[in-house]
């Protein structure tokens, strides 16, 4: 799956529909009606003929027990299918998390029957119907079978067998099935049998059911609603990953219960199907309506696990073309294949699958691979064998993108789907603990397949930005969230989805380029090859890809480690957080702790006591050296001492490959501080990132003073690297230090100190947006560093910069045709409004009602917020409330407000006053958010007690005491605040 995109707080369905079930069932039982609860009826129409041997007969339903009932012989019926909740059924494997091992799958013969029609789009609660054979093997004798299945219908359940060992599937019995019932907490069908099935022996266990079609999420089976050629379309997608397989058809939803798939599709003829192989046939059926349908059956898949089954019904056109015999289609709306926009997307996806198979020397192994682009997934990709599935965002390149990171967007998210063809397709982790073997991999081997097609691109630089800024920032020692954790931790589904996060794409990814560094690249993709091939269309674990690289190790001896590769990478995946290397360059010893959010005295000691074998890849005074090895809590090197001269200095972690961060004594700093004034080049980019970043995280963190970071910029008058520049700007000029502006006098100062550096770096980028803005195209870095340099500039009152977004501002308004440059566009925007009045934003709200993508809208929402004029936002506001003529669904508009200086005090206000208004419009919760961004001023008690009295009038007694302790957390972390930036200001009057 592709990275993650958004956060925010999630219910599971399953809680969601337990509950439900529970009061259901408690009134049921009070009115003496439990008999008739959730009774499993078959449909009358018989539209989907059971699949069976001669004579088979679908089991009738019988009325439901409150128990689960127990296993005897007789007579198949058909089963009553019930929710049974926990404190109503003894205690048994039902309320597992994981399958017991009675069962293993070996095939899946799947059916699937959506009544999706094109004259029919707006038809309410869209369904379809399934059946399934699923041949099973039986390892434990049990008569009693549990598989995955969540809110499906069960129309009939059958067991065939035992198979003949002789004549394949046909079958020497039938098993009778007494019951069927479902565990929902655990998300199980329970089949309770007649007789027990016998170990060794095959069975064929064939289900029907039904489902609905989901239109508001991207779980299971989903519906697209869009328009195409003018025209108002739908098209159907899965999603089944992790555990949404059981959303579409009862299954054995685990990763290393793989089996093989042959997959039936009932569709509309007007519609296209598309599965994860070829199609092998198509015939026609009529429904007891007289209506036909297309029947599309697909050929059998390769050994897969239940999260890559993949189906599209559609109609869509596409592109294609043959890259080693292999077809690679890309399908999307038609107006996007005839305008061209897949073409990109098409041109590199043959070649990065080229790259791969050459680089393991393993040739992908199915005959096609189609690429969908779906109008709206969730800003998603999937990596489902065969059949990939895009968020059309990520995918479709237009030509308004050219001044966008767009190219490189969608060159990452390609390389890391088709990535994961051999990094969980081909070899998937045995369970969802180990899932960073699947995404950190492909997450990884994003950057080589650029790097491969774009030898010079900033792949050190860009994975900082991309990976490790934003992961360091969330990681320490006390988050409890190890890359790797133990399966047994888990005891809940939904704490499967929560593993899809930063920790197991970023921290993943940099495990495998901090092993590719110390092992060397050929070492590294030897010891890949190996493992992949070991382990194709099977599951692996941790321990088996560290057996592969100690197997690569053992057979050389040019590379030795101090331990083996699972002591050194067990301490840095089964662990949270990460260390900070400290090096005395008077000494050399070097030392390593746990990193912590704001550090205080001999919490190291109380709290952690592990260490980490850490790899130190260094340079000194330009020159790389030699790896050595921390793997002790400290450790003496001399030849890391340096000598009074002005040249002698040494950097740590070389390329940022570690994951780590480096501080260094006073004389550390102060070296490296003097070669920055003297010869700034002579230290690599990648490295003038390092020092700003860890700098200020460790000065913010309590490791070293404020003014330690701060000296490292006295030479930005002549840093000419805008991704440098982006640095400093997010950890200096930042949101609270914007915030407090009114309350300190650190503005002149910081003004006065910034722009006499920041000239030369404006000048430059400054020439390019007004002269030829277009050479930027290609220039990542500067894409994405542009707007903060932008908006510092306008921010800090740099005259060029506002007359500039004046400029850019009325020549969009007189010209529309005159697009303000992408990477720019926020920035003037807000200042086009900030320095307007109100015929500049009545033109802002006229362009946003005629817009119709949401990014865009978002963009001009967020401008309108900018104005300095109160009656202004308050009126927009006003308008946000009322929804009419105004939808402003885009986010909350009281919150866009809230985040301007002159908007926090009215929206303030506007919420004491509208509290019952913006209540309904954006919910209760909204006022959490709220009070984070309006409390950023918070450092008295009386204001304190001024929020409290509005939030005890509004809200209910456990809101407000949660809300009560947040607003004493603002406090404090606003005085930290303003000492932090009392010591900023007296450095500023010392060095301005």
């Amino acid at each position: 799956m592709g990275p993650p995109s958004s956060s925010g707080f999630y219910v599971s369905r399953t809680v969601a529909v337990l509950l439900a079930g529970l009061a259901a069932a408690l009134l049921l039982a009070l009115a003496v009606l439990a008999a008739l609860y959730g009774q499993c009826a078959r449909d009358p129409s018989s539209e989907m003929q059971h699949r069976g041997g001669p004579g088979a007969a679908p089991v009738q339903p019988r009325k439901q027990k409150e128990q689960p009932p127990t296993p005897k012989p007789g007579p198949a019926r058909k089963p009553a299918v019930a929710a049974t909740p926990s404190d109503w059924r003894p205690p048994g494997p039902w309320d597992q998390l994981r399958l017991p091992p009675w069962l293993v799958p070996l095939h899946y013969e799947l059916e699937l029957w959506p009544r999706l029609q094109p004259d029919q789009l707006s038809a309410p609660a869209l369904r379809f119907t399934g059946r399934v054979n699923i041949t099973v093997r039986c390892i434990v004798s049990t008569a009693r079978l549990l598989l995955h299945s969540l809110l499906l219908d069960c129309d009939s359940a059958e067991v065939r067998g035992p198979l003949s060992p002789v004549t394949g599937d046909a079958t020497i019995g039938r098993v009778p099935v007494n019951d069927v019932w479902f565990a929902l907490d655990m998300e199980y069908m329970v089949l309770e049998l007649g007789e027990a099935l016998q170990p060794g022996s095959r069975y064929k266990l064939q289900l029907s059911f039904s489902g609905p079609v989901y239109q508001d999420t991207w779980e299971g089976l989903f519906l697209n609603l869009y328009t195409d050629q003018g025209e108002r379309r739908a098209l159907l997608a899965s999603h089944m990953e992790p555990t949404f397989a059981r959303y579409v058809f009862p299954c054995f939803d685990e990763p290393a219960l793989k089996a093989t798939f042959s997959i039936t599709i009932i569709h509309h003829s007007s519609y296209v199907a598309l599965s994860n192989m070829p199609r092998l046939g198509q015939s026609e059926k009529e429904d007891v309506n007289g209506s036909k349908w297309t029947v599309t059956t697909f050929y059998t898949t390769p050994l897969m696990p239940t999260y890559l089954v993949a189906f599209a019904i559609c109609d869509c056109d596409h592109v294609n073309r043959t890259e080693r015999g292999q077809e690679i289609s890309i399908w999307a709306r038609k107006d996007a294949i005839a305008n061209g926009y897949a073409d990109f997307a098409l041109n590199i996806t043959g070649p990065i699958f080229s790259f791969l198979e050459d680089l393991f020397n393993i040739s992908y192994p199915l005959p096609k691979t189609d690429i969908i682009a779906l109008p709206t997934f969730d800003k998603r990709a999937m990596e489902n064998w065969g059949l990939l599935m895009f968020d059309e965002s990520l995918l479709l390149l237009q030509p308004e993108d050219q001044l966008t990171e767009k190219k490189t967007v969608i060159s990452s998210i390609v390389s890391h789907e088709i990535g994961h063809q051999w990094f969980g397709n081909m070899v998937t982790m045995a369970w969802w603990n180990d899932l960073w073997l699947n995404e950190g991999f492909a997450s990884y081997f994003e950057f080589e397949i650029i790097n491969h097609f774009n030898p010079k691109f900033p792949r050190n630089e860009v994975f900082f930005t991309n990976i490790l800024y934003g992961v360091l920032k969330e990681d320490h020692a006390l988050v409890f969230r190890a890359v790797s954790m133990k399966a047994e931790n888990f005891t809940e589904t939904g704490e499967i989805n929560e593993i899809f996060d930063l920790f197991t794409y970023n921290k993943g990814a940099s495990m495998a380029r901090m092993l590719s560094s110390f092992l060397s690249e050929s070492l590294f993709i030897s010891a890949l090859k190996s493992y992949l091939k070991i382990f194709s269309f099977s599951n692996a674990e941790q321990d088996d890809l560290w057996r592969h690289f100690q197997m690569a190790i053992d057979d050389q001896g040019k590379i030795l480690l101090p331990a083996t590769v699972k002591s050194i990478m067990d301490s840095w995946t089964h662990q949270s957080g990460f260390p900070v290397i400290t090096l005395n360059v008077s000494t050399g010893v070097m030392k390593q702790e746990p990193f912590y959010l704001g550090k205080v005295k001999n919490q190291t000691l109380l709290t952690h006591n592990d260490t980490w074998i850490v790899p130190i890849l260094w340079i000194k005074n330009g020159t790389t050296q030699s790896l050595v090895w921390l793997d002790n809590s400290s450790k003496v090197f001399p030849e890391m001492q340096v000598s009074d001269s002005e040249h002698d200095w040494v950097i740590l972690n070389l390329n940022m490959t570690g994951y780590y961060r480096v501080n260094y004594d006073k004389l550390g700093w102060k070296k490296l501080n003097q070669q920055l004034e003297k010869d700034p080049k002579a230290i690599p980019v990648i490295h003038r990132l390092q020092l700003i970043d860890d700098a200020f995280s460790l000065s913010k963190n309590n490791y070293i003073e404020i003014e330690t970071a701060l000296d490292l910029t006295k030479y930005l008058a002549e840093e000419d690297e805008i991704i440098v520049w982006h640095a400093v700007l997010l950890n200096l000029v930042t949101r609270d230090l914007i915030s407090n502006v009114n309350n300190y006098d650190i503005y002149p100062l910081l003004k006065k100190y910034l722009l006499k550096r920041l000239m030369s770096i404006w000048n430059t980028y400054s020439t390019i947006i007004r002269e030829n803005v277009a050479t930027l195209q290609d220039d990542y870095l500067a894409l994405m560093s542009l707007e903060e340099l932008f908006r510092t500039a306008c921010w800090l009152g740099l005259e060029d910069c506002l007359q500039l977004s004046k400029e850019l501002f009325r020549n969009w308004v007189t010209h529309p045709e005159n697009e303000i440059p992408y990477p720019i566009r926020n920035v003037i925007l807000c200042y086009g409004i900030a320095l307007g009045n109100e015929k500049e934003w009545d033109f802002l709200l006229s362009i946003y009602n005629n817009k119709t993508k949401e990014e865009e809208r978002m963009q001009l929402a967020y401008a309108m917020g900018c104005s300095k004029d109160p009656w202004i936002l308050n009126r927009y506001m006003e308008y946000a409330i009322a929804t009419s003529p105004f939808t402003f669904n885009e986010t909350n508009i009281i919150q866009v407000v809230a985040e301007s200086e002159v908007g926090r005090y009215i929206a303030k206000d506007f919420l004491v006053n509208n509290w019952q208004a913006v209540s309904e419009r954006y919910g209760a919760q909204s006022l959490v958010t709220l009070i984070d961004i309006i409390g950023r001023t918070i450092s008295t008690d009386s204001q304190i007690m001024e929020m409290q009295q509005f939030c005890s009038n509004v809200l209910e007694e456990h809101q407000r005491l949660s809300i009560h302790a947040k607003l004493q957390t603002i406090k404090q972390e606003n005085l930290e605040k303003k000492k932090r930036n009392a010591r900023i200001t007296a450095w500023l009057r010392e060095n301005t």
